[in-house]
């Protein structure tokens, strides 16, 4: 995955310099994740991959499966991908994409995964004690899962907060068994 994501940096890069100098940050962002699913479906990647299939082959069935999402810039980077044959790369290009762009428009998506349904009055709450934190505008998206007993575990990018009681119980364990 390392080496992917080396691959895929430069390309990302580019394509968000090209993306905030035209002000088609949210365009770009829709084109590399049309992208970016397409790269990653097995059927279709086995399809492209074949030794037979030639560079424009290529280009020609991505573009066919992407239908009229693709404008003239995202086709041309597409092609450029393809003909430097990194369409493998799309995924992470797009990751990479998305994780600049939230840091150039000062957002962060939170995941909060709590044992109980948190009410949206909870949602704001926590939304604006983590905006004071990260210094950012931020997006909760609220799961559930029993299992953590009480609490909550809250992960933005590398960042991970882990005030479940499940998780203090095998913090409880561990310091014990050691």
């Amino acid at each position: 995955m390392a080496e992917l994501t080396t691959v895929a940096r430069p390309y990302a890069k580019a394509a968000f310099a090209h993306a905030q100098e035209k002000g088609q940050l949210a365009e770009w962002s829709a084109q590399l994740a049309l992208a970016a699913a397409l790269a990653g479906d097995a059927e279709f990647t086995a399809y492209l991959t074949r030794p037979s299939m030639t560079v424009e082959q290529q280009t020609g069935a991505f573009f066919t499966a992407a239908g009229d999402q693709l404008s003239a810039d995202g086709r041309n980077f597409v092609a450029f991908v393809a003909q430097n044959k990194r369409l493998a790369a799309l995924p992470a290009i797009a990751e990479i994409f998305e994780q600049m762009k939230a840091d150039a428009e000062r957002t962060a998506d939170v995941q909060v995964t709590s044992a109980f349904e948190m009410t949206d009055v909870q949602q704001q709450a926590l939304a604006g004690q983590l905006a004071a934190r990260l210094g950012r505008k931020v997006t909760v998206n609220a799961q559930v899962d029993s299992s953590l007993i009480g609490g909550a575990i809250i992960r933005t990018g590398d960042l991970v907060i882990d005030a479940s009681v499940r998780g203090k119980l095998a913090k409880l364990s561990a310091t014990l068994n050691s």
